[in-house]
């Protein structure tokens, strides 16, 4: 099997692209700092490094040749004035449905997930300004993946802390869980997303997800 992480160097890419070079899975790392993930610790003959632009056609086109699963766990700026998460998942997107490649896990945030059944958290009259550009962001990609044709799970994370997978988190559809302790280890997450695309679970969900 081959996967292709888009975002790979980025907190939640690089133990994405770790745990799946564990399971001996075939992995095509992109990103523009790629050269970074070529250490001791990813040497690997299954790992296939691939310097490229998010928003280049040409260099997305030719990552996704060839795998059966897609991760996008990109980053960007606070402000979402980059627009990375959302052009950037529009270009997957298109390249991935040129290529007939159905399905693609993405990283977005907690602002996405339902409130009720009628409002999204980021629609909530306390959601915190400061959080509402990058939210806007990641509602944008949402949509973009919703209206698309592929078989996409969407995970919506509260704050992601830097810290290796403990195994003890829990998860929720298109909703926060309950209980919420509004933090995920990066090493959780990355699980949980691998997880859910090796299985094939989550599929057209969002996901809540925070550690116990």
């Amino acid at each position: 099997m081959r996967i292709t992480v888009f975002g790979a160097t980025g907190m939640v890419g690089k133990r994405i692209v770790q745990l799946a070079l564990h399971k001996e899975i075939e992995v095509v790392a992109f990103g523009r700092n790629v050269e970074t993930l070529i250490d001791a610790d990813n040497r690997n003959e299954l790992l296939i490094a691939q310097k490229g632009y998010i928003f280049d056609a040409k260099d997305v086109a030719k990552s996704v040749k060839g795998s059966q699963l897609i991760f996008s766990v990109l980053g960007g700026a606070f402000d979402g004035a980059d627009k990375t998460r959302s052009l950037g998942i529009k270009n997957i997107i298109a390249q991935m449905e040129a290529a007939s490649i159905k399905r693609i896990v993405a990283l977005g945030g907690l602002g996405v997930l339902n409130a009720t059944e009628d409002q999204l958290l980021i629609d909530t009259e306390g959601y915190p300004e400061e959080y509402k550009p990058v939210g806007i962001e990641h509602l944008q990609a949402f949509r973009l993946l919703e209206s698309s044709q592929l078989d996409w799970s969407f995970f919506c994370p509260p704050n992601i802390v830097n810290e290796d997978e403990t195994g003890l988190y829990r998860t929720h559809v298109n909703f926060p869980p309950e209980p919420n302790t509004y933090k995920i280890n990066a090493g959780d997450l990355a699980m949980a997303m691998l997880d859910a695309g090796l299985k094939g679970a989550f599929i057209k969900e969002r996901v809540g997800i925070c550690n116990k």
